[in-house]
């Protein structure tokens, strides 16, 4: 699926494996793991469909603005929304939040 990052710093943690250190090494694995279950799907709804991503819609007024979360362990969480264009729909990666 296509995608995108809102932050250069996720931008450059994927690409260039920089700014590793900000979080600990399991979220990083994490992070590469779920970002290469997106690579592969070819719609959002093959995110949906795995139930182990816990693929939902945030709640309140981030819910209202379409943000979505992929869980990474217990504790930290991959949020993006999901956008249209002419090409179909694509991800944006927002961040990796903690949640607790």
């Amino acid at each position: 699926m296509r995608f995108t990052f809102a932050s250069k710093k996720l931008q450059a943690l994927y690409t260039d494996e920089f700014g590793t250190e900000r979080y600990p090494p399991e979220i990083v694995e994490a992070f590469f793991d779920k970002m290469a279950v997106v690579v592969a799907a070819s719609h959002e709804n093959d995110l949906r469909a795995m139930k182990s991503l816990h693929f939902e819609k945030l709640k309140g007024e981030r819910g209202n603005r379409g943000e979505y979360s992929l869980r990474l362990n217990k504790q930290y969480r991959l949020t993006l929304t999901i956008e249209t264009d002419n090409r179909g729909k694509s991800l944006r990666i927002l961040d990796i939040e903690d949640y607790h």
